[in-house]
């Protein structure tokens, strides 16, 4: 294919990554009615919200054309991500039990302290490729941390034979995501996206497949309780690039 060819299909798979990042952003929010409804966050962890942020501020800020050219789209969609995940965040921190606040509020205040450092290092210390390849191994690193995420929801369901804490849709856009993504890197020769998201993509597939597997057993879970953990993996587990954001 041409060059043009090739960015005219770079951009299609990053308009659908968008809109597929979008909804998996939007997931949580079935979530956080039920803590403001309840005036409690309940057994619900806020860490996967804070970390999300981060995984979005970096590559947001690695999407910026004096990082790196031509990945307009990348910051859009986690620009996007990083402000619903700071709204998640602060809903967290005030309805959260004492403790459980303390413990965000230190996540958190640690995250933007990273993000921070990294910006600045990247902005006054480095230049052209270097800034580039550095903020892109920080954005990826914590993008790959993320797309681990749902490997304990995935132990779950084999475990009690049930996907009655892995709903279909996410994991179907879970899939999308990371496999838009993972064709934008390919096409933008950029290991940086490409690389996280192929990881988010083969376990997106692997959800599906565990889905498929057991579908019939939904709710009928060898009279298993849900663990503290799978009640924010079911709708935590956001990788855009992430992450699962995946979100990139």
């Amino acid at each position: 294919m041409d060059q043009k060819t090739v960015h005219v299909f770079k951009v299609l798979f990053g308009v659908l990554g968008n809109g597929t990042a979008f909804f998996l952003f939007l997931s949580p929010t079935i979530t956080f009615k039920r803590i403001m409804r309840k005036k409690c966050t309940e057994q619900f962890s806020g860490i996967p919200y804070v970390m999300t942020m981060l995984n979005c501020l970096l590559y947001a800020w690695y999407g910026l054309p004096f990082v790196s050219a031509n990945n307009f789209l990348v910051s859009t969609v986690n620009g996007t991500g990083a402000a619903m995940e700071l709204i998640y965040v602060l809903v967290f921190i005030i309805f959260a039990p004492k403790r459980e606040r303390a413990k965000i509020l230190g996540l958190f205040t640690a995250v933007l302290a990273l993000f921070s450092a990294v910006a600045l290092v990247s902005l006054f210390a480095l230049h052209d490729k270097t800034r580039k390849l550095f903020c892109g191994l920080a954005a990826t690193v914590f993008a790959i941390i993320m797309f681990s995420s749902p490997l304990s929801i995935m132990s779950t369901v084999v475990r009690t034979k049930s996907v009655e804490f892995m709903p279909f849709f996410l994991s179907l856009f879970s899939f999308l995501c990371g496999t838009s993504w993972f064709i934008y890197g390919l096409l933008g020769r950029d290991p940086f996206v490409a690389i996280p998201n192929g990881c988010g993509s083969v376990l997106g597939a692997l959800q599906l497949i565990l889905y498929f597997i057991y579908r019939d057993n939904k709710g009928k879970g060898s009279g298993t309780t849900k663990p503290n953990g799978a009640a924010t993996t079911a709708d935590e587990s956001i990788t855009i690039n992430g992450a699962q954001d995946g979100h990139v």
